[in-house]
């Protein structure tokens, strides 16, 4: 059963339209890869998923039990937001707050919580660091636990790997892969299109031509071998 259908969406700003008429759903278990040039609308449409921006026409709605306040966001980092001065703890747990309703403290529940997922992904001897001494690679892996907090549902990545070395990239693309097989639901914004062909299940590109399907069927459609071609990844 679909977690999320998008029907007829129509995104912009201002008086700018950047797609019309997007239509996808995302299923429990799937792998979607938003893929497209720049420009394209692919953090607006990421903006929109999440209801920081109502889409100028069309509807989204959500499945399987699903609400918008329970899903876990990594968003692109900008610089200010990298020298935030609080503690890895600190920032794992305030993934938790949509939880709290209207408690103004953590529950113990929601602290075991946070400790899980800093376990999870290897970062429990970093709670007690301040978030801006650590290296990119450990602060992605701060803003995914803090994700994962947040939900164990569905996770909405918007280029997780930024400005991470190599090494570092495959290691996040590890990491994502694993959340992946123990059933959690993601949807990245990806400009690596090697690394979509590799871990999605599915590809929507959006742009002058839009496509949403499998993988496989992306590799054989016409708008999905003009952008390998494009991009130099073209696989034989």
């Amino acid at each position: 059963m679909a977690e999320l259908i998008c029907e007829n969406l129509v995104l912009g700003y201002e008086n700018t339209i950047l797609i019309e008429d997007l239509n996808f759903e995302v299923n429990k278990g799937d792998y979607l890869c938003i893929v497209g040039e720049n420009g394209s609308g692919k953090s607006t449409l990421m903006r929109t998923l999440l209801h920081l921006q109502p889409p100028v026409k069309g509807r989204i709605a959500f499945g399987e039990g699903l609400s918008a306040t329970q899903i876990g966001y990594l968003p692109q980092q900008t610089i200010v937001q990298r020298d935030f001065p609080a503690s890895v703890w600190e920032i794992v747990l305030s993934g938790c707050q949509s939880r709290l309703g209207h408690r103004p403290f953590y529950s113990k529940e929601e602290k075991q919580l946070a400790e899980q997922n800093m376990k999870r992904l290897g970062i429990s001897d970093l709670r007690k660091r301040c978030y801006r001494s650590l290296s990119g690679g450990q602060q992605q892996r701060v803003l995914l636990a803090r994700a994962l907090c947040a939900t164990e549902k569905l996770l909405l990545l918007d280029e997780p790997v930024s400005g991470l070395d190599p090494k570092v990239t495959a290691e996040m693309y590890r990491l994502i892969a694993g959340l992946h097989k123990e059933g959690i639901t993601v949807i990245m914004i990806s400009h690596d299109i090697q690394a979509a062909l590799q871990y999605a299940t599915h590809i929507l590109h959006i742009g002058q031509q839009v496509f949403f399907g499998k993988t496989n069927e992306y590799l054989d459609s016409p708008v999905g071998r003009q952008y390998l071609n494009m991009e130099g990844g073209r696989q034989n």
